[in-house]
């Protein structure tokens, strides 16, 4: 017995001996680790880096943000102030809010910084992109695709996206069963994308095979830039390629239509703008930029979207009060006809007698509406912020940002803390966004409010996706009434795109004429 307790002890303190060593390695290398981020910073100037951790070697804080999401950034915040330091997804990044930090980001776009994208997505998006344009390639895109938003522009895409928006809140009424709202809303947006943006002509069938083909493509935009077989770039670049020879019959027939006439969709206006430059889009750059429309437009308005229906189903006096404010607007009568196929139907969309009856003025006219969108998009913004990368080390609320580090600003958490609105930001207020208090608030207040970027960089497409939900928010209120097909409501899914994570389960129902007819609350 003795000599085995011996063996025993031995054994034990050999373990130990290992575990304290190993401990004593792992401190010494997260020590290192610090070291090496320490004294990577621009020696010339005389302004420290921003307070924060840097992680573990090689992992840097990359898995507590995976498991925590939103909470990893508003911890830190908490923490280490509005400007601070991290190590993300191997590289190393400063976070930034508040709207004077944000102001000077997004207005320091090719003097202070440059966009930044994976590489992964440069090669599934493409060269001929506005995402990898920079400089003077990048003005000047921007120019060609500023006629694809243009005011002219709405006017022709308003009339089709009440059609197709009053549609699908038809269908949800007569689905009989729990609609899936983020998947309808995504399904509906990619619809929209490629039917009325781009003028494909698709029937339901194709629709779907298109749909799913785009995004198993955007499923994999954020992988290793690693083209092997099985993974996500491979993935990614057959979904891309199969696009890609979808767009190309449809192209070949815009690029061989009449050149004198009018531009009907988002690709004839690119095709036109470009031939006015003097400069003939190759068949790559006109499928390279269908699918960026496609990527800007789909997971952000059903993102939105979702959110839209699911705080107003938490707000029940926000809807009442869209409803007193189409009524007096003479357009609380709502569309008669029966309800249209089922969703998911494969079938086309049944015809309806109803013309639309809204227009950019028109709803320019619903100040409520307006302000119930705007206070979605600050409360539940789409996408959490963007990456830029330092050009050069300058200095922010005291620190320094060496060149070549990644810089985050947050949409998110700036619109969280702003201190100019009256009521507490986390509450829903659209009242916030009323005309008094907007006055009140000034000039000052351009960078608390974010929900589109700002600067060289700021969403072309803000005003559509801003039509988008206003027409959605209209034929919701004066068509259905919705309720939860779950227990509770679903907690929120914050990383990389905002969306309920059991996809908001509802019961849709048509409404009663009367209510429709005369604004009341059920």
């Amino acid at each position: 017995m003795f000599p085995w307790g011996l063996s025993c002890l031995s054994v034990l303190g050999a373990a130990g001996t290992a575990l304290l060593c190993a401990g004593l390695l792992l401190s010494l290398a997260q020590h290192l680790w610090t070291l090496r981020w320490m004294l990577s910073r621009d020696r010339a100037s005389t302004l420290p880096l921003p307070k924060g951790s840097m992680g573990w070697p090689f992992f840097g804080e990359t898995l507590h943000w995976l498991v925590q999401g939103s909470r990893f950034h508003s911890s830190r915040r908490e923490r280490y102030g509005t400007v601070f330091k991290t190590h993300l997804l191997g590289r190393p990044v400063i976070r930034v809010s508040g709207a004077e930090n944000v102001r000077t980001i997004l207005l320091g776009e090719h003097r202070l910084v440059r966009s930044q994208w994976p590489q992964s997505a440069h090669i599934l998006l493409g060269s001929h992109t506005l995402l990898g344009a920079v400089g003077e390639p990048h003005r000047r895109r921007r120019k060609v695709l500023a006629r694809v938003f243009s005011r002219a522009a709405l006017e022709r895409y308003v009339p089709r996206l009440q059609g197709a928006l009053r549609h699908e809140v038809r269908s949800w009424c007569a689905a009989g069963r729990p609609v899936s709202v983020y998947d309808a809303a995504k399904a509906l947006t990619f619809r929209v994308a490629a039917r009325i943006l781009l003028g494909l002509r698709l029937d339901e069938a194709q629709c779907a095979t298109l749909a799913r083909t785009f995004e198993q493509l955007v499923e994999n935009l954020f992988s290793l830039p690693l083209d092997v077989p099985f993974s996500g770039l491979r993935k990614g670049i057959r979904a891309r390629d199969q696009l890609h020879r979808h767009l190309e019959g449809a192209i070949s027939e815009k690029l061989h239509e009449d050149k004198a006439a009018e531009p009907g969709d988002a690709l004839d206006l690119i095709i036109h703008s470009a031939r006015e430059l003097g400069h003939e889009p190759s068949m790559q750059e006109l499928k390279e930029s269908a699918v960026e429309l496609l990527f800007a437009a789909f997971f952000t308005t059903a993102s939105a979207s979702t959110s839209l229906i699911l705080l107003l189903l938490q707000h029940p006096a926000a809807i009442a009060k869209i409803r007193e404010e189409l009524v007096a607007q003479g357009l609380g009568r709502a569309c008669g006809c029966a309800p249209g196929a089922a969703v998911g139907s494969e079938g086309p969309p049944p015809d309806c007698g109803c013309e639309p009856d809204l227009s950019l003025a028109a709803l320019g006219r619903l100040r409520y509406v307006d302000c119930v969108v705007k206070e979605v998009l600050r409360l539940l913004p789409p996408v959490s912020g963007g990456y830029r990368t330092a050009l050069r080390t300058f200095e922010l609320d005291g620190y320094q940002i060496p060149k070549g580090w990644s810089v985050m600003y947050s949409i998110r958490d700036t619109h969280e803390t702003a201190a100019v609105y009256r009521s507490p930001p986390e509450g829903f207020d659209p009242e916030r966004f009323g005309a008094a208090r907007e006055d009140s608030r000034g000039a000052s207040s351009r960078f608390h409010y974010i929900p589109f970027g700002g600067g060289a960089r700021s969403c072309l497409g803000q005003e559509l996706a801003q039509a988008v939900l206003q027409l959605l928010a209209v034929e919701l209120v004066r068509t259905a009434r919705w309720e939860l097909a779950t227990p509770a409501f679903p907690a929120m899914q914050t990383v990389p795109i905002v969306h309920p994570v059991d996809g908001l389960r509802l019961f849709f129902h048509p409404l009663a004429p009367s209510v429709a007819r005369n604004g009341l609350c059920l």
